[in-house]
């Protein structure tokens, strides 16, 4: 009999049978509050009920209208949609089916616009699994270990990860750009540089905000040498931090802005924006694929784009944030195992560290463990898995946040509680 991969490792217990806006409930029907959203998928919420009556409504006329073969309406009209929340720019889009399927969709636009081989990414960054993308990927060893050789022309200078290097933000950004400039200097010169690869905030890497001194450190870079500023926006688009993008915290506008995860609230659809000029320097027959802009999708993300402007969903993602990150440092502050507290909106992440400041990893899985067990959903993150996150989506309200703020501060009572003895 045909089984799973045994390599599919579960970050918590539950099998899933149904979701309700923030709720997901098992096959007893006991319900979960749910701050891991898919990972940042479901972004208006489990079964979002304009998400499930858009879907219902698509699947009746047109599943699947491959857009190489033959257009369909409504991945032209998500196309123009965009146009409300890209910026003005960035006026053509390509759709794909995922985070990682994006990426190597830009890096190919960057290499092919440029004619250049090269591109840099940051420590720390998660750009995907695929081989493009894995070789762009250092925020763990997990996702590109194992199948060697990686993909050339990957250069990963450091980002300004403050805590990490026990400086403040100034210092760490400070020596961040002095160490691109150096890669400049001695591994990619910049005429050989295609792109720098960023995330606002680094997702898998431990959710680290970029300081807006750094995001515009590589934008003056990047127009000094002809070098393309791609942002990952894969996890932080859609309203997660707050903003629209990630990006809008710090005045820094990208040439190509990839984004996917929260785009159909639960879909598989992912898309890269460019500038016109920019998007036909792709050599023809580059961008394709058999699912991507899947009309069923595009359907899904009409309705959330909808939801997220009739709900509010960027300013309730902005106050709520601001509620759970407040409620985080003050269990932070009570248990010094929680080295940092940091994020930008509803992507906030728990660092826990010993005393000496090294990763307690152990301590860190405990917490996310005993809060499954509470009924509250988490994952873990960062290099050494030492960082619980939470994001839920962006339809929670302060109730639900105060609930998982309660749940919470219990889990991390009982991960450092001793054991006790049986018998």
């Amino acid at each position: 009999m045909a089984q799973l991969s045994p390599l599919l490792k579960q970050a918590t217990p539950v099998l899933a049978a149904r979701g309700e806006g923030v709720y997901l409930y098992d096959e007893e029907d006991r319900r979960y509050l749910d701050f891991t959203a898919g990972i940042g998928v479901t972004s208006t919420g489990h079964c979002h009920p304009r998400i499930v009556e858009a879907a219902q409504r698509q699947v009746a006329t047109l599943i699947h209208g491959q857009y190489t073969t033959v257009m369909h309406r409504p991945l032209l009209t998500l196309a123009d949609r965009l146009s409300e929340v890209l910026p003005a720019a960035l006026d053509r889009v390509f759709f794909a089916n995922s985070g990682s399927e994006a990426i190597e969709a830009a890096l190919r636009l960057t290499r092919q616009a440029t004619g250049r081989p090269n591109v840099v990414v940051f420590q720390g960054s998660f750009h995907g699994r695929t081989i493009g993308a894995a070789a762009m990927t250092t925020a763990g060893t997990k996702f590109r270990a194992g199948f060697s050789p990686l993909m050339g022309g990957v250069v990963v200078s450091p980002f300004p990860d403050a805590y990490r290097y026990g400086w403040d933000q100034r210092a760490a950004t400070d020596f961040a750009l002095r160490e691109l400039d150096y890669a400049l200097a001695t591994q990619t010169a910049p005429d050989e540089t295609a792109a720098f690869v960023v995330e606002p905030v680094l997702g898998e890497g431990g959710y680290v905000p970029a300081t807006p001194e750094f995001l515009a450190g590589l934008r003056t870079r990047a127009d000094r040498h002809g070098i393309l500023l791609v942002m990952d926006e894969v996890q932080t688009g859609w309203g997660r931090t707050g903003k629209f993008w990630g990006h809008d915290h710090f005045g820094v506008t990208p040439d190509i802005l990839v984004t996917a995860k929260g785009l159909a609230s639960g879909f598989p659809l992912s898309a890269i924006a460019a500038p016109a000029d920019l998007m036909s320097k792709a050599w023809p027959g580059s961008q394709g694929g058999t699912y991507g802009g899947n009309a069923v999708a595009c359907a899904a993300a009409l309705a959330t784009l909808d939801v997220i402007r009739d709900e509010h969903l960027v300013d309730n993602a902005a106050a709520t944030g601001a509620e759970l990150a407040e409620g985080l440092r003050k269990v932070a502050a009570e248990f010094p195992v929680i080295g940092d507290v940091r994020g930008l909106g509803l992507m906030q992440g728990s660092e826990f560290t010993g005393p000496a400041g090294q990763p307690d990893t152990a301590t860190a899985q405990r917490a996310q463990q005993e809060a499954a067990r509470r009924g509250l959903l988490l994952l873990t993150c960062g290099a050494f898995g030492n960082v619980v996150r939470m994001i839920p989506p962006l339809v929670v309200r302060s109730p639900q946040v105060q609930e998982a703020l309660s749940i919470w501060i219990e889990a991390v009572g009982a991960a450092i509680a001793p054991p006790t003895s049986e018998g």
